[in-house]
């Protein structure tokens, strides 16, 4: 079981949050409801994990490359979340998952950065840093969108001081993808690169953009609500664009690297369980598209929502028959976990 598991969560609460802003209510409805179930389930199998295989899992913990894949529990939470608020209405259950968010990404972030700062025995960096890396950033946003989300419904005293959170964490995670994205363009340019060294979470160098920019765009919304965010309604555009507009450059360099892994190189397409972070990035696309052309009143930006709303949906279909191909395939399981 990787870290990083919990990316079905996520990329399956994105691509139904996609289906309802853009008039597909019944299959967003069915997304959520599979949706609580696989979050379930992930939590059932981490434990088991953590029962059988604690050691496994404390290693994976302070491994460069695979630590970083536990933010998509934080991730998956604040999706969730997120769908309940926009599907049934803000209530306990969206601001509980809120908390259990914050909770895991405060254990998570101090507990993995300081792991991996003081171990002795460190990888060379282009081995140890990746895409997976962004995982923190979009774990850090997801923590904003579901704040902002939960802000209109969240009376006096505690709208302001989640709302303050909410922008807190909105400028961290942006100053945290200049770090980490600065190392990785570093790792791109300067080292060479292998079809096996280009996996799937390179996806989220835009996926990390997207729910920024989705984050932002949230924000602004939230500008009419909270008195301070109003002041700083200037600022919140500028950064949400400048964050789209990251994301949105990236699409296309990933377009071209995905064909000289598999077209060029033919190195073969089979399931990987990394490949939702592939799938994730594209309705966060959508729905982040969506959500700034609706907060700062640009009509022109609503053709292109549809367009990655197909491209997810048909990306979550093939992931899903592989994964579900895997399982049927796949022998007993061995001891070792």
């Amino acid at each position: 079981m990787t870290p990083a598991s919990f990316g079905i969560v996520m990329a399956t609460g994105i691509v139904s949050l996609a289906c309802s802003k853009l008039d597909l209510p019944i299959v967003a409805r069915w997304l959520f409801f599979l949706n609580v179930v696989l979050y379930g389930l992930m939590w059932l199998l981490l434990a088991l994990r953590l029962l059988r295989h604690p050691g496994r899992v404390l290693a994976d913990l302070r491994d460069h490359a695979r630590g970083p894949g536990f933010f998509t529990v934080v991730a998956a939470t604040s999706v969730l979340g997120a769908q309940f608020v926009v599907l049934l209405g803000p209530g306990t259950v969206s601001l509980a998952l809120w908390w259990l968010a914050a909770g895991l990404w405060l254990v998570l972030t101090y507990a993995i950065f300081a792991a991996l700062t003081v171990k002795e025995d460190k990888p060379p960096f282009h081995r140890g840093i990746n895409g997976g890396w962004l995982l923190t950033v979009v774990a850090t946003q997801s923590l904003t969108v579901l704040g902002a989300l939960l802000v209109p419904a969240i009376a006096e005293p505690w709208q302001r001081p989640l709302a303050f959170v909410a922008l807190s964490m909105w400028m961290w995670g942006g100053m945290l993808y200049i770090w980490l994205m600065t190392l990785i363009f570093y790792r791109h340019l300067f080292f060479r690169l292998s079809p096996t060294d280009l996996d799937p979470p390179y996806w989220i160098n835009m996926g990390a953009m997207a729910i920024s920019a989705l984050a932002g765009a949230l924000l602004v919304l939230d500008a009419h609500e909270v008195g301070f965010l109003g002041v700083l309604e200037p600022f919140l555009k500028g950064f949400t664009v400048f964050f789209w507009a990251s994301g949105t450059w990236w699409i296309p360099l990933l377009l071209v690297l995905g064909v000289w892994r598999h077209v060029v190189r033919r190195f073969p397409l089979r399931y990987d369980p990394l490949y939702w972070a592939a799938v994730f990035p594209l309705g966060m696309y959508a729905v982040a598209t969506h959500e700034m052309a609706e907060a700062m009143a640009l009509p022109f930006l609503d053709v292109i929502p549809p367009y990655f709303l197909v491209a997810a949906l048909a990306a979550w279909l093939l992931t899903m028959a592989g994964l579900l191909l895997a399982i049927a395939r796949r022998p007993a399981a061995s001891p070792e976990g």
